[in-house]
């Protein structure tokens, strides 16, 4: 039988923490979670949306559990504050879903000055992840999911010397660029869960091609060029719904028989029910997870702090 919704178990008194909550797949995995019994932090830039997309769920669910936390990826100031915020509030949480991202944009600089696409999908959420880790440790059995794309699979690894794309920027590469390094993160933070003997998990998930504003974003903000209109044209006329594009990442998130290192994504690479996918060993994969974790450190001067485990 295919897994859905029905298949979460019950998540009272669990806190799950979701980036991009406000539209698209982040908020229906706010309202498949909080369905579920779990209170949801709702991490989103725009409040106005956020508010809307509370207020939604609220409509369906009206003992929802939810919490609005700003929380822009595109500013390191914005992220480890909002990260301290959830922490204070929160000493345990137990599902973290880094959801939010960009895609197929005109070149354009964060706050901090990296590459947006880069900046935003990866970076952001390289220290927002850091910031919530002694919460994240304090639960039986956190599970951190990331969520990438099958652009990964045609993009090339962070260049150590120009992880900005500097004089060589293309929308469709910053784009595959940042999903690659979700997927090399999830699974660098895997390993450094198991070096440590830490009980938490990291997962991958991929929604295939899924119908939300993702690809109307593209098109209008005038980045993604010829390509950015038949995504847009194939989502429409051939793209999940969002309510079942979110399902890989609510497995991954949710699912008892999950284990760290997985990846959950549709049967039929785009579409399809969600379900467990091989992790492809590439060769040279080690090589780039170690560079990804030299490159975000020194970008954001921030190293994952897995000592947390002892003081928590």
């Amino acid at each position: 039988m295919s897994w859905n919704t029905s298949d979460i178990p019950g998540l009272s008194g669990k806190v799950v923490v979701v980036t991009g909550a406000n539209g698209g797949l982040g908020l229906e995995s706010a309202k498949a979670l909080a369905a579920a019994g779990a209170h949801v932090v709702m991490a989103a830039r725009n409040q106005v949306k956020a508010r809307s997309a509370h207020d939604e769920i609220k409509t369906t669910h009206d003992d929802a559990s939810l919490e609005i936390v700003e929380l822009d990826l595109a500013s390191l100031e914005s992220v480890r504050t909002a990260a301290a915020e959830i922490t204070a509030r929160h000493p345990v949480v137990d599902i973290l879903i880094n959801n939010a991202g960009l895609m197929a944009m005109p070149e354009r600089r964060t706050v901090d000055g990296f590459e947006m696409q880069f900046g935003v999908n990866h970076l952001g959420h390289w220290v927002f992840t850091n910031g919530l880790l002694a919460s994240l440790l304090r639960a039986d059995a956190a599970r951190v999911v990331t969520v990438t794309s099958t652009a990964h699979h045609f993009a090339r690894a962070v260049d150590p010397q120009n992880p900005n794309l500097e004089g060589n920027y293309g929308p469709w590469k910053a784009y595959g660029q940042a999903k690659l390094a979700n997927y090399h993160f999830a699974i660098g933070l895997q390993h450094e869960f198991d070096t440590h003997g830490l009980s938490a998990q990291s997962l991958l998930a991929h929604p295939g091609l899924s119908h939300t504003n993702l690809q109307v974003h593209a098109v209008d903000e005038g980045g993604s060029g010829r390509s950015g209109y038949f995504w847009r044209w194939l989502a429409r006329n051939t793209g999940m719904e969002p309510a079942e594009g979110v399902l890989p990442q609510l497995r991954a998130a949710t699912d008892p028989d999950g284990r760290g290192g997985e990846f959950y994504a549709p049967r039929f690479i785009n579409n399809g029910p969600p379900v467990r996918r091989p992790i492809l060993r590439r060769i040279g994969l080690r090589r780039a997870i170690d560079d990804l974790w030299r490159i975000s450190e020194e970008m954001t001067g921030t190293k994952l702090d897995l000592g947390v485990a002892d003081r928590a």
